[in-house]
């Protein structure tokens, strides 16, 4: 790769011309839209359709503003039957056409482009060269050429020989040259450096669940994200319709790759943590480990069915109400009858109370003397007492998921009729709380999210007087959903992701090693069986890390070793600037924490620095920090500029230029997977990473090759 390559003048030129077709077809847009806007009147399916063109319209608009994200960055050259001129192709972030319709960019997504990702020396897809633009914007900075065929195999084409990781990888010089530049805490694309067991993921077929198993640094959250946004190029119909979703695993996370599908043109997908899925309740207070165990439990559904079925209760006597001039008979007999039928249909709880109230004053009718009464008449006079209201709802109440959980963990009573025989006294016990005075004063956790998530599916929506659904009670189905983190989903949460499946069709990633939730499974098939299984599941791992530093991982990878035995880490494709500093603190850990805070800023400087520590200890640090007067930002939303301090339990999933790991023994001793927690804080850094430490290291992390001081 050089500044002085003789075709960089012209390929400046052509960039240029691009940027100018884009304008044009920008300002094209706006003119359109300013032409529709003008019109306002019209039958109603003018309305309509000027209204759908106008939706198009903006979409366009968003898609044709690029920001400083580069347009073009590749081109291929294939083979043609004039072997004089090849047939040239330049690869961008979307398509573009001059003003006679021809294409000036190929859009990253469209088939003819996918050799720019695929070609390799041993089958190079009908390529004669590729090449790779080192760009910032609009400004080419170098050319990478890879030549193929007649022998050549240019950099990073694998010839089937090559055993290392860097062999293998297209562009490697364009590649380093993106990965060492500096974090600006939230993610950014890969298009134009999409490797090729990258690429063979995102280009997967849709149908079925997709697997991706990768270790720090391989890329696999990046790599789910550019599948959302192939997926909805390939399949815009249905899937625009249909709808996609992320889930992430927290907010952090989210504010992180927050600009990742917007920078691909698709800024219409949803992206969520679990419980913003959940409507009418917040779910944000603390939780036990021992207790978001129990409620992640798969048994939690069969509580759930049980603690409804409970409140189907028949009464124990006769009741009399009275009727115009006498009174009505509602024997308990005919009651539990009416209940076991209710139970026996195909209705779901709330949707069967229609039925039950039907045959209550089919009931009521047949014990009045007079033939001529019918259901309705009974219905009409009786149901505004108070007294058959409360009859109603004692035998077949209305419920929210709020109410039924709310009844459920504030009655021990409750709890061991729906738990027993499911879950043990000692669990049972962790799941009562003190009932809140109202149900809007409760204060829900994360766990309780897949419980209200169960309940509102067991319980259905609620059907109003004229029998009619509210379709905003109905749980939303998605087209594709993308899960990151998986691993750390318990079976409740998996099992509230397949709610929303449509059709079957998931890419979810994660790594087993870094499987830290109080549900973490063994291997990939503890959570496959939660999953929809339409068709055979597909597990592709990544197997090169791009992002972390071979010396960095060197270290985690010890950490590795005892936290999960077998598994394989990600080969590192490139060598930091340092080794790993380790920093014995003495009696002062917090002052030696400042210190090294505000030199690696120093010498980072621009750079994104996190301070991880347990999330316990975190307040001490940050009132050691403004006591010295280092400025800093806390990870409540998303990662601040220079410093932040980060809990470990959200920094999985995020990567920074620099990381300070503050007392691993902490760490370690926060989670009863610990030890795999701290493997996540090891391997969150691009460049310096600074292990500060009072209490002993763990013998897997003591020094032998480390710098100290």
């Amino acid at each position: 790769m050089t500044q002085t390559h003789p075709e960089l003048e012209a390929e400046q030129a052509y960039v240029e011309h691009a940027y100018d077709c884009l304008e044009t077809s920008r300002v094209a847009a706006w003119r359109m839209r300013d032409m529709h806007e003008a019109d306002l009147g019209g039958t109603f399916q003018a309305r309509f359709e000027r209204n759908a063109v106008d939706e198009a319209l903006v979409k366009r608009l968003t898609e044709l503003d690029l920001g400083n994200a580069a347009l073009v960055f590749g081109r291929i050259d294939r083979e043609s039957p004039d072997v004089t001129a090849p047939e040239a192709f330049h690869i961008g972030r979307l398509a573009v056409a001059d003003e006679d319709r021809e294409p000036v960019v190929i859009d990253w997504r469209a088939p003819v482009a996918e050799p720019f990702y695929r070609a390799t020396g041993r089958d190079p897809m009908g390529l004669v060269r590729r090449r790779h633009f080192v760009v910032d914007g609009r400004q080419v900075l170098g050319l990478e050429d890879e030549l193929f065929g007649d022998g050549h195999l240019g950099v990073g084409v694998d010839d089937g020989l090559a055993s290392s990781p860097r062999a293998n990888l297209r562009g490697y010089s364009t590649l380093i040259a993106s990965l060492e530049r500096g974090r600006t805490g939230t993610l950014g694309d890969i298009v134009a450096t999409i490797q090729a067991e990258q690429d063979e993921i995102i280009r997967s077929p849709q149908a079925g669940v997709l697997v991706v198993q990768g270790g720090p640094g391989t890329g696999k959250t990046v790599v789910a994200l550019h599948r959302a946004a192939y997926l909805l190029y390939t399949h815009r119909f249905p899937l625009e319709d249909q709808g996609v979703l992320v889930v992430g695993p927290n907010r952090v996370f989210l504010r992180y790759i927050e600009q990742v599908l917007p920078s691909l043109g698709e800024a219409g997908i949803e992206q969520v943590v679990l419980s913003d899925l959940v409507p009418d309740v917040r779910c944000s207070a603390p939780e036990s480990e021992d207790v978001a165990r129990v409620k992640g439990s798969d048994d939690m559904s069969r509580v759930i069915d049980r603690a409804i079925r409970d409140r189907e209760r028949p009464i124990r006597e006769d009741v009399t109400f009275p009727f115009r001039s006498g009174y009505v008979r509602l024997r308990a007999a005919e009651v539990e009858r009416i209940v076991r039928g209710a139970r026996r249909g195909q209705r779901r709880h709330n949707a069967a109370r229609r039925h039950v109230e039907h045959e209550i004053w089919s009931a009521l009718a047949a014990n009045w003397h007079d033939a001529d009464v019918s259901p309705l008449d009974v219905r009409d006079e009786l149901r505004g007492r108070f007294d058959v209201r409360e009859l109603l709802e004692r035998v077949w109440p209305v419920l929210t998921p709020a109410e039924l959980l709310h009844d459920l963990f504030g009655s021990r009573a409750l709890l061991r009729s729906a738990g027993r025989g499911v879950l043990t006294d000692d669990e049972i016990e962790l799941l009562y709380r003190a009932r809140s005075p109202e149900v809007a004063d409760v204060s829900w956790t994360v766990a309780d999210a897949a419980l209200l998530d169960d309940a509102r599916e067991a319980l259905g929506p609620k059907v109003n007087r004229a029998g009619k659904i509210d379709d905003a009670d109905e749980i939303r189905t998605y087209g594709h959903i993308v899960v990151d983190e998986v691993q750390d989903l318990s079976p409740m949460e998996l099992k509230m992701v397949a709610r929303r499946s449509l059709n079957g069709s998931l890419t979810v990633v994660g790594d087993i090693a870094q499987a830290t939730g109080p549900s973490a499974p063994r291997h990939w098939d503890d959570v496959l069986q939660y999953l929809p299984s339409r068709r055979e599941p597909r597990v592709i791992g990544l197997s090169v890390g791009y992002r972390i530093p071979a010396q960095i991982m060197e270290l985690a990878n010890r950490v590795m070793r005892v936290a999960a035995p077998g598994l394989r880490a990600p080969e590192s494709v490139r060598v930091g600037e340092s080794d790993p500093l380790v920093v014995c603190a003495g009696t002062d850990i917090h002052r030696a924490v400042v210190r090294e805070a505000a030199q690696l800023a120093n010498e980072l400087s621009g750079g994104s620095i996190a301070i991880v520590a347990a999330d316990d200890e975190c307040d001490d640090i940050a009132a050691a920090l403004d006591e010295a007067g280092v400025a800093f930002g806390r990870a409540a939303s998303g990662l601040a500029k220079g410093i932040t301090l980060v809990p470990v339990s959200v920094v999985k999933g995020l990567e920074l230029d620099g990381v300070i790991v503050v007392e691993p023994a902490s760490i370690v001793a926060s989670s009863t997977r610990g030890m795999r927690s701290l493997f996540v804080a090891l391997t969150r850094s691009t460049r310096r990473l600074v292990v500060v430490h009072a209490q002993p290291l763990p013998a897997s992390m003591q020094p032998t090759l480390l710098a100290t001081s």
